[in-house]
């Protein structure tokens, strides 16, 4: 996808003006809406939902607690909006600083944006027992695989429970999920 104003005709909810920076800096073009901070406000959500019925919303934030509580405020709201993921690795701060979009490499940002979600309706296949016993719960490398597995998908990272929700959420099938993890245990 290319990230100009002529063809990327949607708005990118971050969290800061310094993820605004970030995106400007490489994509000239593209317009964001700031949440500033967790505490989405009816303000900035009416503006959200406001925006939804004549653009495309993508949610864009921090791969971070506060960054998901924003993301389920937003599509909540606006169950049509598009998701986009950086892992954590990808949003480490080079110096110091709090993980998140604003550090992110124009690399990744592309990625990110080049790989969009949407929330499907239908629920994907997997149950809890093939979750399980393909080794993303309960086991002792099961957050380092749901980390690699989260990067394959383009889905981000969460715990345990929020992963496999997450899952769901977009659908992804018990068969894609086999192929991410056997990729992943082989290190492709």
């Amino acid at each position: 996808m290319g990230l100009n104003k002529k063809n990327f005709d949607a708005v990118i909810v971050v969290e800061g003006k310094d993820d605004t920076i970030r995106l400007k800096q490489f994509f000239p073009g593209i317009e964001t809406i700031e949440t500033n901070g967790s505490a989405v406000s009816d303000k900035v959500l009416a503006q959200i939902k406001k925006l939804s019925k004549t653009r495309q919303i993508i949610v864009f934030t921090d791969p971070d607690f506060n960054g998901e509580r924003i993301r389920r405020i937003v599509t909540n709201a606006v169950p049509n909006a598009k998701q986009a993921f950086i892992t954590r690795k990808e949003g480490e701060p080079h110096k110091k600083g709090s993980l998140g979009v604003e550090h992110a490499s124009k690399e990744a940002l592309t990625r990110a944006l080049g790989d969009l979600h949407e929330v499907e309706t239908q629920k994907s296949d997997l149950t809890e027992d093939a979750y399980r016993n393909l080794g993303l719960a309960g086991g002792s490398g099961s957050r380092k695989l749901r980390e690699q597995v989260g990067i394959k998908l383009s889905v981000g990272y969460g715990n345990s429970k929020q992963f496999y929700n997450r899952l769901h959420t977009f659908g992804i099938s018990l068969n894609e999920l086999r192929v991410a993890v056997k990729e992943a245990k082989d290190g492709k």
